[in-house]
């Protein structure tokens, strides 16, 4: 089920979003799904410095796009689908002034042609 998200709320995620190692860090977290990544394996894969990591997941966080849980001495952080998908929809909500796009790929893929 996607939350409906208000004008702030869609500001604060695309502007913690538009951050190059940030938008990196979300797609990670998405690409990994429910089981999370701890910051240790983000800072891996991404090439990224704790400190500098640690200030991004605070952004992101902030804006409510992860959640951190702790396992016993490790941090998981995991992306809000919820979230996600109240900002895509929110974005898409009035696609085409409600009618049929006109074949653009991303409207197919989201089933709205």
């Amino acid at each position: 089920m996607e939350s409906k998200l208000s004008e702030p709320d869609v500001v604060l995620a695309l502007a913690a979003l538009a951050q190059p190692l940030r938008l990196r860090v979300f797609r990670a977290l998405v690409v990994a799904g429910p089981v999370g990544l701890t910051p240790g394996a983000l800072s891996e894969a991404l090439g990224a410095a704790p400190t500098t990591l640690s200030f991004h997941l605070k952004e992101l966080a902030h804006a409510q796009l992860i959640s951190q849980e702790r396992d016993g001495r490790h941090l998981i952080y995991r992306a809000d689908f919820t979230r996600m998908n109240g900002l895509l929809g929110y974005l898409t909500e009035h696609c085409c002034q409600g009618q049929p796009c006109c074949g653009a790929p991303a409207c197919e893929e989201i089933g709205r042609v």
